[in-house]
């Protein structure tokens, strides 16, 4: 799937956002200034959240309450040592995980999720779906279907 700009790039976000339901895990993939967070401006939008979406970079974790709670974890900082925070808490709370550079939990992840890849292309950003699990499979399924 490809964006041209910011605003197709939240409009995606806020799309499948608009599918997440509770426990859903997000694994957003790419390098710096790929546009993680800015997806998950869009997912936010999705999720009816009305708060401005921040970098969890400095913070590790932003939480956020819309129809279901946000849980915005950026772990690059914790170098793959999921022990360092209540990761459960997350995965396993009321509402909708997104981990940002989440790859780097390797088998701390959970058995279901779908994993975003953003690629800057020359003409915007390329998103590459990576489901784990029949969940994420059918949220896939369900986006690009466009049900």
């Amino acid at each position: 799937m490809y964006t041209k700009n910011e605003d197709e790039l939240i409009a995606l976000g806020k799309e499948l956002g608009s599918l997440l339901e509770k426990n859903d895990v997000l694994i957003l993939t790419g390098e710096l200034g790929a546009g993680k967070t800015t997806l998950t401006k869009g997912l936010a939008k999705g999720l009816e959240i009305h708060q401005m979406i921040k970098s969890p970079t400095y913070t590790i974790v932003r939480e956020y309450e819309g129809r279901l709670p946000l849980y915005h974890l950026d772990v690059y900082r914790i170098e793959g040592d999921a022990d360092s925070i209540d990761l459960d808490e997350f995965l396993f709370g009321e509402g909708v995980t997104v981990i940002e550079w989440g790859h780097l939990l390797g088998e701390d992840l959970p058995k279901d999720y779908l994993e975003l890849e953003i690629l800057k292309t020359d003409e915007g950003r390329e998103i590459i779906f990576h489901p784990y699990g029949s969940r994420a499979t059918d949220l896939v399924k369900r986006l690009t279907d466009g049900v």
